[in-house]
């Protein structure tokens, strides 16, 4: 008898979502989807359908979903039971019902309802190892406020900052000018607005409370976003520093997605030892935070040379043009060795 044949890990792949970052979960997803080693590692395919968050098991080409036409194809409906015993994902077909049995699961889902814990719990609770951040990490770094108590007791400065519930609890004559309001738990920059003036305070307060029941009032820094990539759980890997160049403004959705007139710095116009500085400090944030397998640490770097963590995107964008691989890139992974090194960790083999 010959050698038994070792069988690839199974891993599920999350992507879509309900939250306003559906778009770039679909993008980010089929990159990773279409770089992952298909001979080391057999992958599930679990679509979250967008109003109602609905699972399916997708049986379809990743260009469906790029495109948001995946839900027209070989779709079934799934279901993640809190049952340890299975640790499988469940769906129906032909009137049956089928269990495929899951080794680990990548969620590639940004955002609130996917980013932030949700969708991690779920994953704990139906006996399945997570890839990337867990439960606690993930929940702590989606809530700014919270994320910059852990990083200042970690010896990192932030921005200072005033949480809020409501446009009545603002004084518009009791903050400094300029200011940012952001939604307290939230990404790619949706409800964020610059506030230049008392009298535009209440109105960005009402804008920010859209996408979040609060919202944070938050100093505007002198200077200029660096970011860095790491990778790993035990021993780390640091992607090098980029920086982001505006022509004015701050770095909102479109800015992100499009650079219509940002410009993206790789490796950052700064001295070798300022950058030094950005990467132990994404370090020391990093490992405050609880982080796994990877995410993506981001500072506005002051006029005076100071650092103040801006925020933590436990799962950041994930096509090979985001930033998150291009610092790997740059400090000599390829985008396929990122998402297989990813993949290799979180089922450890």
């Amino acid at each position: 008898m010959g050698a038994k044949e070792k069988t690839r890990p199974r891993i599920a792949v999350l992507f879509g979502g309900r939250s306003a970052e559906y778009e770039v979960s679909l993008q980010s997803a089929a990159a990773v989807i279409d770089a992952a080693d298909r001979e080391r590692f057999e992958l599930v395919l679990v679509g979250l359908a967008r109003e109602s968050g609905a699972l399916y098991l997708y049986r379809g080409e990743t260009d469906a979903i790029r495109a948001d036409r995946w839900r027209e194809g070989d779709c079934l409906p799934a279901s993640l039971p809190p049952d340890t015993r299975a640790s499988a994902l469940f769906y129906e077909e032909e009137g049956r019902l089928c269990s495929l049995p899951l080794d680990a699961a990548l969620p590639v889902l940004h955002g609130k309802c996917g980013e932030d814990g949700t969708v991690q719990g779920l994953l704990e609770l139906a006996g399945i190892p997570v890839i990337g951040c867990g439960v606690l990490a993930s929940a702590l770094c989606m809530d700014k406020a919270l994320t910059h108590t852990v990083a200042r007791a970690a010896g990192v400065a932030v921005p200072e900052g005033r949480v809020v519930r409501s446009a009545e609890e603002c004084d518009p004559e009791a903050f400094c000018y300029p200011l940012f309001v952001k939604p307290l738990r939230g990404g790619s920059s949706f409800g964020i607005t610059e506030v230049r003036e008392s009298s535009e305070l209440r109105e960005a307060v009402e804008r920010a409370l859209a996408f979040d029941g609060e919202a944070l009032l938050e100093e505007k820094i002198d200077g200029f976003e660096v970011g860095c990539a790491v990778l790993g759980t035990g021993q780390l890997t640091l992607g090098e520093v980029d920086e982001i160049e505006l022509a004015g403004g701050f770095f909102d959705y479109r800015e992100k997605y499009t650079l219509a007139s940002a410009r993206i710095h790789l490796p950052a116009r700064i001295p070798p030892e300022t950058a030094q500085r950005v990467k132990e400090a994404a370090r020391a944030v990093y490992r405050a935070c609880g982080c796994t397998h990877f995410a993506r640490v981001d500072f506005f770097l002051s006029r005076e040379g100071t650092l103040y963590l801006n925020e933590v995107n436990t799962i950041p964008g994930f096509t090979p043009h985001s930033r998150f691989p291009r610092m790997l890139e740059a400090a000599g992974l390829s985008f396929s060795e990122v998402v297989n090194r990813i993949l290799e960790e979180g089922v450890r083999i």
